[in-house]
């Protein structure tokens, strides 16, 4: 049976899917997120310690468990993100999107053809080779994966048309702390024109008819999780 995403799935029946980020491994995370209901969870390889061999366990275990793998990718080449999605990774956000040729380059990474240029290969992100029908799985995965494009440098808004025009990706997200690095303000995710752009941007995503991530998906940090708890927990019992 071929996996399904979680994500994909919940947008088409208009529901919100729910979602843990992870900045490092840990399989009894991943099977805690699956036990308080979760549909999907992120692997920030941008940032975080993520190799291959990790990266084919941890999408065994999450889908194993019913979740849907995903994974913001440390840059968009064909070769990284093919990587990922020979893993079994079903959702990929690009970092850094800066116009319309990032945005076609990441689109056309994610997908067989003809909907993108994927190069085809027989690991466990495609069950081994183990398929009735080649065009069926590759029709299957195309319409499984997601596409994320992540805007966060000031440049986006001048080139904005052009990224929002390409076919291909699903999703857009932002970035305010790589936002207010390329506007001058450093350290500042919070500043009033950083906000300004982020609002300025979701506005023409959405005059284009098309979806933040935000609008479809609901995500938590794992170390946020767990951070947070611990101080709650520490504020009541020192008191």
């Amino acid at each position: 049976m071929m996996r399904v995403n979680n994500v994909v799935t919940k947008m088409q029946a208009n529901q919100m899917a729910y979602g843990c980020n992870f900045s490092f491994p840990s399989t009894t995370l991943i099977e805690l997120a699956s036990m308080a209901g979760f549909d999907f969870v992120t692997f920030d390889s941008e940032h975080g310690p993520f190799t291959v061999d990790m990266l084919d366990d941890l999408c065994r275990i999450t889908s194993a468990l019913g979740m849907t793998p995903m994974a913001r990718v440390p840059n968009i080449e064909d070769f990284t993100i093919l990587r990922f999605l020979d893993r079994g990774i079903m959702g990929v956000t690009g970092p850094h999107i800066i116009n319309g040729d990032r945005a076609k380059q990441l689109a056309n990474a994610c997908r067989y053809t003809p909907r993108g240029k994927r190069s085809f290969g027989s690991g466990r992100g495609a069950y081994y080779g183990s398929f009735e029908s080649g065009p069926a799985y590759m029709e299957h995965t195309n319409n499984n994966i997601l596409v994320i494009a992540q805007l966060e440098d000031a440049e986006v808004l001048n080139n904005i048309d052009d990224i929002l025009s390409v076919e291909g990706i699903d999703l857009f997200t932002s970035g305010a702390q790589d936002i207010a690095q390329s506007m001058g303000l450093q350290g500042q995710p919070n500043h009033p024109d950083v906000q300004a752009f982020e609002t300025k941007v979701k506005e023409l995503v959405h005059a284009a008819g098309r979806q933040m991530a935000e609008d479809v998906m609901a995500s938590v940090r794992a170390a946020n999780i767990f951070l947070d708890g611990c101080k709650n927990y520490l504020s009541q019992n020192r008191s």
